[in-house]
């Protein structure tokens, strides 16, 4: 009768949610830089043009990492500057990091879910001078989040990743500097 009893009692207690970690993070590029004002030589904007000179298409399978996965890949390619063009799938467990405050220096907060699986509707960022730098949209049924792709993000069923692949003469050395401001 005891036994009947406990486990009529557990099974009222509701599911445990998965274990989401979240920490932050004060990561300045130098001191120096980041106390640093605004450089009125540096436009508030500018552009760089270039043709795209293919075109290339990644496939994942099941627990692949992610971020180490289109690392690889780029670097099998001998991808120097590409911009992400889609990424659709699903993954496993997460880790991502965002922003978490207005001033110099940045702090990021990360956020990292190993027993919790979600679909990835995008995925968007560069190559640039074959370092990438992704940024992913994912959704659990519940809400969207997103952030910048860290390791841990294992894929679930598959993910696709597209990149369109600039000539390397293309220079996106200044598109992901933040001291260049």
């Amino acid at each position: 009768m005891k036994a009947f009893a406990l486990l009529l009692a557990l099974s009222l207690v509701p599911a445990l949610p998965a274990q989401l970690s979240r920490y932050e993070l004060v990561k300045p590029t130098t001191p120096e830089a980041d106390a640093a004002p605004n450089n009125p030589d540096v436009p508030e904007g500018y552009a760089v043009s270039g043709q795209f000179q293919r075109v290339v298409v990644f496939r994942f399978k099941y627990q692949t990492d992610l971020l180490a996965g289109i690392e690889s890949l780029v670097a099998k390619e001998g991808i120097r500057n590409a911009v992400i063009l889609s990424g659709i799938g699903s993954v496993r467990n997460y880790q991502i990091h965002s922003v978490s405050n207005r001033e110099f220096p940045s702090k990021n907060v990360f956020l990292e879910d190993r027993g919790a699986p979600a679909d990835i509707i995008s995925v968007n960022g560069y190559v640039i001078d074959g370092r990438l730098h992704a940024h992913l949209t994912l959704t659990n049924g519940e809400k969207a989040f997103g952030g910048h792709l860290e390791p841990n993000t294992n894929v679930f069923t598959f993910a696709i990743i597209t990149l369109g692949v600039f000539d390397d003469s293309v220079d996106l050395s200044r598109v992901d500097d933040k001291t260049y401001r």
